[in-house]
């Protein structure tokens, strides 16, 4: 992916280019070395703190207790930073994510 995209779950999943603008779902994060996990109509509730995270990524059962269901939204986490998007954005508008396109 080139540029690598972030979006809400009605953007569609895909390699990403500018003419093509879809969203990365091969995320890997150079930080802590683990993929990013992303739930389609989600949002993370805004007590989720590091702690939360470097404990339970990837557990989708330990997850679920700071998730807030919202309809075009998309969860996005690994296990030391986490987003929650509405809209297609590219990844580099977002400095302090360290995430990358693992490769399709």
């Amino acid at each position: 992916c080139c540029p690598v995209y972030l979006g809400g779950s009605s953007s569609p999943y895909g390699i990403g280019t500018n003419i093509s603008k879809r969203t990365c779902d091969q995320l890997r994060c150079t930080a802590c070395d683990f993929r990013v996990s992303l739930f389609n109509d989600y949002i993370w509730d805004q007590s989720c703190d590091y702690l939360f995270f470097r404990n339970n990524v990837p557990e989708l059962s330990k997850l679920r207790a700071k998730m807030i269901k919202k309809k075009g939204a998309r969860a996005y986490a690994c296990q030391c930073s986490w987003r929650s998007i509405d809209e297609l954005t590219d990844l580099q508008t977002d400095q302090q994510l360290r995430w990358v396109c693992g490769k399709h």
